[in-house]
C-alpha cells in the first residue's frame, strides 16, 4: 500500500522520476552541450539586407572593372587609315597604292615624273669689281685735254702744293698704263706731268728728268703737293703727308694711296 501510494505521489505533483532523467548509458544530460548544438535562430527580414548590399557592390565592381579593360583595350588598339580585314584589290589614291595589310605602303604610280634635282648656282660680283668697272668707264674713253693742252690753257692758274694733291687725289682708280700720261692710263711720271701741267708747270715724261730740274728739299720740309722719288730713279709720285705716297704703281694695278714701303727715297719741290 505504501509504495503504491508514493508512486501515485509522484505523477500528480509532476515530478520527474530520477531514472527518467539519465540518458541511455545511465548518465545525465550536459545542459551546456545541448545548448551548443541547439539550431539557429531561423533569419528574419532585418538579417538577409547586409548580403544583399554586399552582393550589389561585387556586382557593381564586375561591372566597373570590364568596362575600364574594354576602354583601356580600344586605346591601345592602332589607327587604320582604313578596315584592315577587307580583302580586293589595292585603292589608288593619287597615283599612290595602297594595300590593305594592316600597314600603309607607297609605290609609285607610271604616271608621277621624277622629280629633277639641280643646285642652285649665283655669281656674286665683288665691290673692287664694280669700282674698277667703274673708273674703267670713266676714264677708258678720255677725249678731255692733254698735259700739253693744259700747258697753254691751265685749269689753276693759282699754283698751290693743297691745289696739286687735291686734283691728283681726283684720279684715283685710273690704270697704270706704260707711256701713259692722261686718265685713260698713267704711269708714274706721266701721271705727276698730267697733273702739274693743270697748275701750268710744265714737266719731262721721265723720272730721271723730273728729278733733275726740281728742287731737292729735307723730308722735314716736305709738304702734301711734293713729289717723293725713289733714290734709283725707278719710280715717283705725290707726297700727300704722314709717310703715304699717291701714285700709279705698276701694270696691273690702279692709282692709289698707300704707305711708302721704303726709307730710300728723296723729295723734290715743282712750282715754287
Amino acid at each position: 500500500m505504501g509504495a503504491k501510494t508514493g508512486l501515485d505521489d509522484s505523477r500528480t505533483t509532476g515530478r520527474v522520476p530520477r531514472r527518467a532523467g539519465r540518458t541511455a548509458d545511465g548518465d545525465r544530460p550536459d545542459a551546456r552541450r545541448v545548448r551548443r548544438t541547439a539550431p539557429p535562430a531561423p533569419a528574419t527580414g532585418t538579417a538577409r539586407q547586409p548580403i544583399r548590399r554586399a552582393r550589389s557592390r561585387v556586382v557593381l565592381s564586375a561591372l566597373v572593372m570590364t568596362f575600364a579593360a574594354g576602354l583601356v583595350a580600344t586605346l591601345a588598339l592602332p589607327s587604320y587609315a582604313f578596315d584592315p580585314t577587307r580583302t580586293g584589290n589595292a585603292d589608288v589614291v593619287s597615283g599612290r597604292s595602297v594595300t590593305r595589310s594592316g600597314e600603309q605602303q607607297y609605290e609609285a604610280n607610271e604616271h608621277i615624273a621624277a622629280a629633277t634635282l639641280q643646285r642652285d648656282t649665283f655669281k656674286a660680283t665683288s665691290s673692287a669689281t664694280l669700282l674698277r668697272r667703274a673708273y674703267a668707264t670713266q676714264f677708258s674713253s678720255y677725249s678731255g685735254p692733254s698735259a700739253a693742252d693744259f700747258l697753254k690753257n691751265p685749269a689753276h692758274p693759282a699754283f698751290s702744293l693743297d691745289g696739286v694733291v687735291g686734283t691728283g687725289m681726283q684720279y684715283i682708280g685710273v690704270p697704270y698704263v706704260f707711256g701713259g700720261a692722261d686718265p685713260s692710263g698713267f704711269d708714274c711720271s706721266g701721271f705727276v706731268m698730267f697733273v702739274y701741267a693743270q697748275f701750268g708747270v710744265s714737266l719731262p715724261h721721265s723720272v730721271h728728268a723730273q728729278d733733275g730740274i726740281g728742287t731737292h728739299i729735307s723730308p722735314d720740309d716736305a709738304r702734301p703737293g711734293d713729289v717723293v722719288v725713289f733714290n734709283d730713279d725707278s719710280h715717283d709720285g705725290f707726297y700727300v703727308g704722314n709717310g703715304m705716297i699717291l701714285h700709279a704703281p705698276y701694270p696691273g694695278a690702279r692709282v692709289r694711296v698707300q704707305k711708302l714701303w721704303t726709307t730710300d727715297v728723296h723729295f723734290v719741290r715743282f712750282g715754287i
